[in-house]
Formats: C-alpha cells, sequence, structure tokens
C-alpha cells in the first residue's frame, strides 16, 4: 500500500516539478517567473479544449500522447519509490523501464513524422539521435547499480541495499548518480541540451515535435514530459538518499523534498549554462556514459 501511495504522490507532483526549474531560473535571472501551480492550469485548460487534426495524419498521430503518457506512468510503476519496494516488480524489470520510456520516445518521434512536416521530421531526428546515445547511458548505470547491490530488479538496485552499498562502492555510486544526473537534463528536455522555452527553429528539440498537437493530446504530452523529468528526479533521490529506518511518512517526505531540491538544482544550471550546440551533445552524453563505465571498472577491479 505504501508503494501505491507513493506511486500516486510521484503523478501528482510531476507537472510541479518543470514549474519549481522555471520559477529558479525566473529568480536567478531577475525576473518574477510563472505560478508554481500554471502546469496544473494549463492541464485542465487544456483537457476542456477541443482536437483538431490534419489530413494527412493517421491512427499514429492520434496514439502517440497517450503512448508518450502511458510509457511514462508504467516505467514509474516500475521504481521503489519508497526505498523499499515498486508497485510492480520482477527480477530484471530494468530492461522493461528502458523500454517503456524508448516507446514512448518511439511512439512521439513517429508521430512527428506523421504530419509529413520537415520541421517536426527535423525535431524527430534531433530526439532519436539524443535517444540512441541516452538509452545505453542508462542501461551502463543500471549495470554499475546492479554489480554495486547484487540485484537483478530495480527493487533490489534502489531498496535498501542500496544504503549498504553506499559503505562499500561509494565511488562508484556517486559516479552513476553524476551520469543519472547528467542523463534527466537530456531525458526532460532541459537545458543545457534542450530549451523548454524557446520556438526558434536552430534550437528547437522536444517542443517542434509536438507543435501539431493541440487539446487533451497536448495535455497528455505535456504532462508525459514532466512525467519523465520526474522519473529520473526520482531515480536520483532513491540511489542519494536510501531510505532505511525512513517512517511512511518520513518516506513520502523524502521523496517530495528530494524531487523539489532536484528541480532547483535543474534550474539553476539552466540558469548557469548555455545551451550546447548539437554536435557537442553527443559529447556531452558519451561523458555521462564514461562516468558510469567507470563507476564498474571500479567495482570489477
Amino acid at each position: 500500500m505504501n508503494a501505491a501511495l507513493m506511486f500516486a504522490l510521484l503523478l501528482l507532483l510531476a507537472p510541479l516539478l518543470p514549474a519549481v526549474a522555471a520559477r529558479t531560473v525566473a529568480i536567478l535571472t531577475g525576473r518574477r517567473g510563472i505560478p508554481l501551480l500554471q502546469p496544473y492550469r494549463d492541464l485542465l485548460r487544456l483537457f476542456g479544449k477541443g482536437l483538431v487534426y490534419s489530413d494527412v495524419a493517421t491512427w499514429v498521430f492520434r496514439v502517440a500522447p497517450v503512448a508518450w503518457v502511458a510509457g511514462a506512468v508504467g516505467a514509474a510503476a516500475l521504481l521503489p519509490l519508497d526505498g523499499q519496494s515498486a508497485v510492480v516488480q520482477f527480477p530484471g524489470d530494468l530492461v522493461l523501464f528502458a523500454g517503456l520510456l524508448a516507446l514512448g520516445r518511439f511512439a512521439l518521434t513517429l508521430a512527428a513524422l506523421d504530419t509529413g512536416s520537415s520541421f517536426e521530421g527535423m525535431g524527430a531526428s534531433r530526439e532519436l539521435l539524443i535517444g540512441v546515445l541516452a538509452e545505453p547511458v542508462l542501461f551502463l548505470g543500471l549495470l554499475t547499480l546492479s554489480i554495486a547491490t547484487g540485484g537483478s530488479s530495480l527493487s533490489e538496485l534502489l531498496g535498501p541495499s542500496v544504503g549498504q552499498a553506499w559503505g562499500q562502492a561509494g565511488a562508484s555510486l556517486i559516479m552513476v548518480a553524476l551520469s543519472l544526473g547528467m542523463l534527466l537534463l537530456a531525458e526532460a528536455a532541459r537545458g543545457p541540451i534542450d530549451d523548454p522555452t524557446t520556438h526558434l527553429e536552430l534550437t528547437m528539440i522536444h517542443e517542434v515535435m509536438v507543435l501539431d498537437h493541440s487539446g487533451p493530446d497536448l495535455a497528455l504530452i505535456l504532462y508525459g514530459s514532466a512525467l519523465r523529468f520526474a522519473l529520473f528526479a526520482a531515480l536520483l533521490v532513491t540511489l542519494v538518499w536510501p531510505s532505511s529506518g525512513l517512517t511512511d511518512l518520513g518516506a513520502a517526505a523524502r521523496l517530495g523534498f528530494g524531487l523539489l531540491g532536484i528541480s532547483v538544482i535543474v534550474g539553476v544550471i539552466e540558469s548557469s549554462l548555455a545551451r550546447l550546440r548539437m554536435i557537442r551533445i553527443p559529447q556531452y552524453l558519451v561523458s555521462a556514459g564514461v562516468l558510469a563505465s567507470l563507476g564498474a571498472l571500479l567495482l570489477l577491479r
């Protein structure tokens, strides 16, 4: 029951995290920023609007927003958000976790191509470039955690055993945490990889793929994007802040404050670094993979 409540808490807090990051950027750059509850208002407004479809769009375009959200929700169900166990767990579920996220990205890029727009096709190409490099980084990080904890499921990798692993393999886990932090910025389409506020052709990646979506479909895409942000933030929280010995209320507070803290850190990074050129993004992701690989090598030496 506690795992289900933590799962519901993550789904509830997800739209708040991008707003916290944006508000942090605004404060650090001398602006007022949006209200923290604005994403919830936007979602309600969009769900109340109608849908508009292009004449050339097929069923792929209509299904993609649902697949985008469903993949993120399914992946969230596999995370041990309370630091003990997940809503769904089985040996090897980490492969399904990565697969569900990849399925969402695949569906969204197909929808962008389905519009027949060369502009959205450009965004899809950039998104797939990031995905091809980001997914191996995720697997390397999870592999290192598996070696450190001896587990074969996310509930074992990020459960009580991770607290013990910090005492024996702290250096490796620090490298994995840094790697996952870099991966969060790429998977959540945040700076310096992407700029969620831009509408310039040369800089758009994720935003350009959803220009033709409207109403409830756009709301699902926005929520799914926020949930992917929350997923990778939750990965970091469960890794660097083990919940051993915490009560149910303490575990919920740990998750909530951890997610908000990571959102603030993301905002600080976005306000401090300029967006990377496209040719630098592969180097960035390879660097994240090298960190995770070094963590594994330290454990195997």
